[in-house]
C-alpha cells in the first residue's frame, strides 16, 4: 500500500486573490522618492506605521540631501579654548558649558590646532606637571559642501565624533557632531546638559542663495521672531512660527516644504508626523520695481 505524503512547502507564497492582483497591476509600486514618501505617509494615517517610525525615515531622507553647512554650528557659535593663553582663563567655559569636545585653537578661530576632550582635563588636577597640547586629539576638517550621509558613514568608520567645516578659503566656517547629524533622523538628543534658551530660538548661519539666512526653532514665537528679524509676521491666529508655517501650508508640514512669504524663504529643516521642529529661513532680496508706464 503506497503512503501519501503530507508533508507541505513552508515557504510557499500565499496565494493572492484575483483582485488583490488587479490592484497590483493598476497601482504600481513607487517609482521615486516622492511617491515613496506618498505610500509611508498614507501607511501611517492608516496606522500601519507609527509617527516615531515615519519621522525616521524621513529623517534619513533628508541626511542625503542636507550638506554639513545646513546643520553646522557657526563660527561665532563655536565654543573653543585658546591653548595659547593659560588654562585657569579658559577651564570656567569647559565648567560652564559642559561639553564633551572642545575645538583647540591657537589665538585666533581659524587655527584649529586639535580636539580637546573634557575628560583629559582630569589629569590637569591629577599630574603635577600637565602639558595640555599632550592632550590635543587631531582635528578632522571637511568641506561646507559634504554631504551629512557621507559625513555619517566617516564619523562610524574613524570613530570621529566632531568635524571643523571649512569654506572654499579654508577658513573655519563652523562646527559638526555625529549628535547634530543623527538629530536629523531621531530628533533631538537630549542630555542633562541641554537647556532650551530663548536666545538659542533663532541661530544666524551663513548666507543663502539671496541673503541673510536663519535656523529657526519652531517653538519660537512670533513677537520674537518679528523683534529679532525685523519683520512684521502676523500673530493674529497663532503665536508660533511652526503654526504660522502649518497654516499657510494649511496641513501638517514635512520635511523639506519650502515656500515663500511676506518677503522670507521658509524651509522646514526637521519635522515629523506630528509637529514641525526646526526651519531655515532666508530673507529674500526686495522685488524689482515695475514701471507704471501703459
Amino acid at each position: 500500500m503506497q503512503e501519501h505524503s503530507s508533508s507541505v512547502k513552508t515557504d510557499a507564497k500565499p496565494h493572492r486573490s484575483l483582485f488583490e492582483r488587479l490592484t497590483a497591476l493598476i497601482s504600481p509600486e513607487p517609482e521615486n522618492r516622492s511617491e515613496l514618501l506618498e505610500v509611508l505617509h498614507d501607511a501611517h494615517e492608516r496606522n500601519l506605521i507609527d509617527a516615531d517610525a515615519l519621522s525616521m525615515i524621513e529623517g534619513v531622507f533628508q541626511v542625503s540631501d542636507l550638506s554639513a553647512r545646513d546643520i553646522m554650528i557657526p563660527r561665532s557659535q563655536m565654543d573653543v579654548i585658546d591653548i595659547s593663553k593659560p588654562i585657569d582663563e579658559w577651564m570656567p567655559l569647559v565648567l560652564e558649558t559642559a561639553h564633551s569636545r572642545f575645538p583647540a585653537i591657537e589665538g585666533e578661530r581659524d587655527k584649529v590646532v586639535g580636539i580637546l576632550l573634557a575628560k583629559d582635563l582630569l589629569r590637569y588636577y591629577a599630574e603635577e606637571s600637565f602639558d595640555v597640547r599632550d592632550m590635543l586629539r587631531p582635528a578632522i576638517f571637511i568641506p561646507e559642501s559634504k554631504r551629512l550621509n557621507v559625513l555619517l558613514r566617516d564619523f562610524r568608520a574613524n570613530h570621529n565624533h566632531m568635524a571643523i567645516v571649512v569654506d572654499e578659503y579654508s577658513g573655519v566656517a563652523g562646527l559638526i557632531t555625529i549628535e547634530d547629524v543623527l538629530e536629523q533622523i531621531v530628533g533631538d538628543i537630549e542630555d542633562e546638559y541641554d537647556f532650551d534658551e530663548e536666545e538659542d530660538n533663532i541661530l544666524s548661519i551663513r548666507e543663502g542663495q539671496f541673503g541673510p539666512r536663519w535656523r529657526v526653532k519652531a517653538l519660537t514665537e512670533i513677537e520674537q521672531f518679528n523683534e529679532e528679524l525685523d519683520t512684521a509676521l502676523p500673530d493674529d491666529d497663532v503665536d508660533t512660527i511652526g503654526g504660522l508655517v502649518a497654516k499657510h501650508l494649511g496641513r501638517m508640514p514635512h520635511k523639506g516644504d519650502t515656500f515663500e512669504f511676506q518677503g522670507l524663504r521658509f524651509e522646514v529643516l526637521r519635522a515629523d508626523a506630528r509637529q514641525i521642529h526646526v526651519l531655515t529661513v532666508e530673507k529674500l532680496p526686495p522685488a524689482p520695481a515695475q514701471d507704471d508706464d501703459a
